[in-house]
Parts: structure tokens; C-alpha cells; sequence
């Protein structure tokens, strides 16, 4: 008989794409975790795995037994929250990938589901808008806070939370006293902008370009803290969400402004999996997030 084991190691071994580190993940040895795959397709008298000195992929076969293991694992989590959530006890781990900028919300988003539930662990990963939709049809993510725009309505669940306005944090000498500033003047200023991969580099991009100028890019990131780092030391400015700033508060020698010329909003949704009610955890932090939204 198949053990629920199997189909969790084929999970990771498809989500990693590399012997080693899913076995990492399973707690096993690699040879351990090879042993447990070569079983399953015995068991299964079928071919999972394409074989050759590095994971190759699975074999057609593969994909679509990988396909019912996630149903099957997915039904399995369903049924446990549902008998937690009948006697009011919402418990569970909940893994959520966010884009950098909504790093913020995901924290207060978390401190407040705990508050709410008690049982319940969120797991934050920062990763890019396509890495999260990937991430939560390959199961990595059980939810995303990410952009609104392209998101895929008829497979995801979509809350639209808040919009993402921008400000240009740097320090007082580089601010000389302005109140505000436009896209194009920031752009003569040596910036530190997230990677070209995030998609809000590429929002930022997008002002830029309309603007009518080229940024003066000294350093990119895949997060805000490097930045951070060097707008502090006074080498670089940076474009961050103003929920950023207001988090932040006050930092000694440092001034945000307003980016204007043009001015620019861009939705931030939460997103899961389309798979229907009995989801107790995931429906815990959609309630939680819609009154965060609404203060």
C-alpha cells in the first residue's frame, strides 16, 4: 500500500527539481530518499522519474501521478484542519509568498492571524510575482500577496487588499530641502532598485520611462534591506512603498518623498489556490486580511 510519506517525498522532489536538497527537506539521506522513490514506482509498476546522473524531470506518467498526489495530500490537510476547525480549534501552518514590497503588510498580516488564531504558523518567503503564482500551483505556497494585475482569476482566489503608492527615501543632503519630487528628477540621483526580475522593478521601470528618463541605477537587490543600507550611508536613494515608510517611521537623517509627475497607485491582492471551502487555515487568513484591509 502506498504510504502519504511516498507521495510527500514525490511533492518535494518535483518541487525542488533536485535529489539532494528534497531529501533535505524530508529529513532523509539522498540515498534514503532515492530508495523511497525507486519503491514508489515499483508499487506503482510505472516509471516516475526520467533517469540519468541528474534529475531530468518526470515522465508523463510522472506528472500525472504527481498530479493526484497533490490532490490526494491536499484533501488529506483539508480533512485535518475541518476536524480541528469543528471543535473551534483553526490550527495549521500556512506558507505565504510575498513580492518585497509587501513584506510589510505580510508581517502585520501574520502578527494578526496568530492573534486571531493561536494554532496557526504563517511561513513569509519573498520571491517574485511569477515565482508565487508558479509557487502556489506547484504547492510551494499556500497563499501570495502579490500584484493584482495579471493575476489569473479563473484558478485563484483574489482579495484585492490596498493600493501601493511610492516614495524616494534618502537622505537630507540629497533631499536639499525638497517637499516632493518627480520621476525624472529622481532619476539623475544614484539609485538602489530591486532586481529586474521583481515585477516592481519593472513597475518602476514603466514611471520612469514615462517620465521621459533613464534611472541612475548604482545597485539592485531582490529586497529592500540592502538598499536600505545604502541609502543610510548616504550612497544611493531608493523607491520603496510608502506603507514601508510609515512602518519604519522616522529614520534619523533620512526624508521621504512623495514621487509625483506621474503619480502612481498599483493594487496588492492576496491569492490562493481556487480549490474550493473546507480550506480552514487559508479561509482564517483571508477573513484576517480583509479586516487588516479595511482599517
Amino acid at each position: 500500500m502506498i504510504d502519504l510519506k511516498d507521495l510527500q517525498f514525490l511533492v518535494a522532489l518535483a518541487r525542488h527539481r533536485h535529489f539532494a536538497r528534497a531529501a533535505g527537506e524530508c529529513g532523509v539521506s539522498q540515498p534514503a530518499f532515492s530508495m523511497r522513490i525507486k519503491a514508489l514506482e515499483e508499487k506503482l509498476n510505472t516509471t516516475i522519474v526520467k533517469r540519468g546522473n541528474r534529475f531530468q524531470g518526470l515522465t508523463g506518467e510522472g506528472e500525472a501521478i504527481l498530479r493526484r498526489a497533490r490532490y490526494i495530500l491536499d484533501e488529506v490537510r483539508e480533512l485535518e484542519q475541518e476536524a480541528r476547525a469543528a471543535t473551534g480549534d483553526v490550527a495549521g501552518r500556512v506558507s505565504i509568498g510575498v513580492v518585497p514590497t509587501a513584506a510589510v503588510f505580510a508581517g502585520h498580516l501574520a502578527t494578526e492571524l496568530h492573534s486571531a488564531h493561536p494554532g496557526i504558523v504563517a511561513t513569509i518567503e519573498t520571491a517574485s510575482s511569477l515565482a508565487i503564482q508558479q509557487g502556489i500551483e506547484l504547492g510551494r505556497y499556500d497563499a501570495g500577496l502579490t500584484y493584482s494585475d495579471g493575476v489569473s482569476h479563473d484558478i485563484l482566489q483574489v482579495e484585492p487588499l490596498y493600493d501601493e503608492t511610492y516614495a524616494l527615501l534618502l537622505t537630507r543632503e540629497l533631499a536639499a530641502g525638497r517637499s516632493e519630487i518627480g520621476w525624472r528628477e529622481a532619476a539623475e540621483l544614484p539609485l538602489s532598485l530591486l532586481e529586474p526580475g521583481m515585477q516592481n522593478r519593472r513597475i518602476l521601470d514603466r514611471a520612469f520611462d514615462d517620465a521621459g528618463a533613464v534611472p541612475n541605477v548604482v545597485a539592485e537587490s531582490s529586497g529592500h534591506l540592502a538598499a536600505l543600507a545604502m541609502v543610510v550611508s548616504g550612497r544611493a536613494a531608493t523607491v520603496v512603498p510608502e506603507v514601508l515608510v510609515s512602518t519604519l517611521g522616522q529614520i534619523a537623517g533620512l526624508v521621504a518623498l512623495p514621487l509625483v509627475e506621474p503619480s502612481l497607485a498599483k493594487s496588492i491582492s492576496l491569492v490562493a489556490a481556487n480549490r474550493g471551502p473546507g480550506r480552514a487555515t487559508i479561509d482564517a487568513l483571508f477573513r484576517v486580511a480583509r479586516v487588516i484591509s479595511r482599517d
